[in-house]
């Protein structure tokens, strides 16, 4: 698994979004600075991406974009101090274990470990840690993939019982412990990004779950 994701390289048709990636999107949105993902986030595909994003989950905000900071240093340096630099810890760190605390870091982090695991995959840890918003957001995109190239029912049905569990396990609580304190200090692009990442996330958990009935979940489960 590729933990540091990579910008997008090819080119976004605000009107295909149904066939997006939007977890990989979102991993790149919140990847380590670099000026190229600068420019990808100050494009105008991008921000017809993220306007049309916003209409279809009904979130009333302006498209978030790096365009609203005045070059890439003042970019880097609020991703930095935000999510990366602080004393004891950044304002909004982007790992799970600093928000929530029902749980210790390290089993937060086992138990990620072994969702990943389920897949085969290992995070790299080079560049993020296993319970990292990105990382956690490219497993998600990996069973996606393979939900989606699967044509066995059985299959498909234990994959979307994998996402569900993730989801709602993982990302469905402690983004919105993290949205809160990103939006008291209102950041250009981030609050707003990650305002529609967890709207996203949300959603994407309620229709799996609609979409998941007693008898396929009792027929998963009992596989696990």
């Amino acid at each position: 698994m590729n933990a540091a994701a990579q910008t997008p390289s090819r080119t976004v048709n605000a009107a295909t979004l149904a066939g997006l990636d939007l977890y990989r999107l979102f991993a790149a949105c919140f990847g380590q600075p670099s000026p190229e993902r600068f420019a990808w986030l100050s494009g105008k595909e991008f921000r017809g991406l993220m306007k049309r994003l916003a209409a279809e989950l009904e979130v009333g905000i302006a498209a978030p974009t790096a365009g609203r900071f005045p070059g890439y240093a003042a970019y880097e340096a609020a991703y930095l101090a935000l999510f990366e630099v602080g004393v004891p810890e950044p304002p909004v760190p982007l790992l799970e274990s600093a928000h929530t605390k029902s749980a210790v870091p390290q089993e937060i982090v086992l138990e990620c470990v072994n969702f990943y695991e389920v897949l085969g995959l290992r995070p790299s840890g080079s560049a993020f840690p296993a319970d990292h918003l990105v990382t956690q957001l490219e497993f998600l995109s990996a069973v996606r993939y393979l939900r989606e190239d699967k044509t066995n029912p059985d299959e498909v049905a234990s994959l979307e019982r994998l996402e569900v569990d993730f989801l709602g396990r993982h990302l469905v609580g402690w983004l919105t412990a993290a949205q809160k304190k990103l939006s008291k200090l209102d950041p250009p692009m981030f609050s707003p990004l990650l305002r529609l990442l967890c709207e996203y996330v949300r959603r994407e958990h309620q229709v799996l779950q609609a979409g998941i009935t007693p008898s396929t979940l009792s027929s998963v489960r009992s596989r696990q």
